[in-house]
């Protein structure tokens, strides 16, 4: 069966058809702003030490994403000869995975990552991501409050396949991931647990993925540490291309509750009804934890 379709207004996942995977490749699939920069580099660490032989989205990029030609990522992938790294904002549906292929899934609370992805829309250049895609250059308006822009979240009607970032969109990406939780080949990381214990998450993402034999894993540990990442901003942000406008600021702060607290009370009501209506029960508790 052919792979479910995803697209976006700068994402297609058509563009997998493109890279060739290998045994030993490590794939990333996570939505936006649920802490996939920072399970990137830890994994990239782990295969080259804390000292990255180049920049974190030359060795790792974003597979689907319009900004560069599909080609010439995949030409960059090809010359790879080390254990591959490669992200993805698709579900799992959407990839055509094989054998020996490890997939990371890191999840996070909805309201946390929604938020992020509210801030880091100021941190876009709209119009060199239009220059890059080749979509029409957007109109300048003005942005509602972080409030407001979260309700609105909460309670629109989106279809996944082309919202991806939509609360529909992030229920149904951690879903196929938590269905698929049993696999040998399937990692479900937690955002809380990399803020809590990122000794122990290194040390577990090594372990399922049998990276960082040789390397030092303490090193791995202080290099991916929040503060350490976004002191290394310009060489592990996600952009080659100048579509953040700063990179240091991608690394906004990482804080966890901040989305609950930008709630009012109903509105937080609201948003567990539909997310107990979107995810299983056991889902919902492991998210929300």
């Amino acid at each position: 069966m052919r792979p479910r379709h995803y697209t976006s207004a700068d994402e297609d996942s058509a563009r997998w058809d493109a890279i060739t995977l290998r045994d030993g490749d490590v794939v990333v699939s996570t939505r936006s702003k649920h802490g996939t920069t920072w399970v990137q580099a830890i994994l990239l660490m782990l295969e080259h030490g804390p000292v990255l032989p180049a920049p974190l989205p030359v060795l790792s990029p974003w597979v689907d994403h319009l900004v560069e030609p599909v080609d010439e990522v995949a030409a960059r992938l090809e010359a790879q000869q080390h254990r591959r790294v490669l992200k993805t904002h698709t579900p799992l549906d959407g990839l055509a995975l094989r054998d020996g292929v490890h997939v990371v899934v890191v999840a996070r609370h909805p309201l946390d990552a929604a938020l992020s992805l509210y801030h880091q829309g100021a941190n876009i250049d709209r119009g060199r991501l239009a220059e890059l895609t080749g979509a029409p250059t957007p109109t300048v308006t003005g942005r509602p409050d972080e409030t407001t822009w979260l309700v609105d979240w909460i309670h629109a009607q989106r279809d996944p396949i082309e919202a991806l970032d939509s609360l529909q969109g992030v229920a149904w990406h951690v879903t196929d991931a938590w269905a698929r939780r049993d696999r040998a080949d399937v990692t479900l990381v937690h955002y809380a647990d990399l803020a809590t214990d990122l000794p122990g998450q290194v040390r577990r993402l090594a372990r399922r993925t049998g990276l960082g034999v040789d390397v030092d894993l303490d090193a791995v540990v202080e290099a991916t540490r929040f503060d350490a990442m976004r002191d290394r901003a310009t060489a592990l942000a996600p952009d080659t291309t100048g579509v953040l406008r700063d990179r240091a600021r991608f690394f906004r702060g990482g804080r966890r509750g901040d989305g609950v607290a930008a709630l009012p009370p109903a509105d937080l009501a609201a948003y567990r009804a539909r997310m107990a209506g979107l995810v299983p029960p056991d889902l919902d508790t492991w998210l929300h934890r």
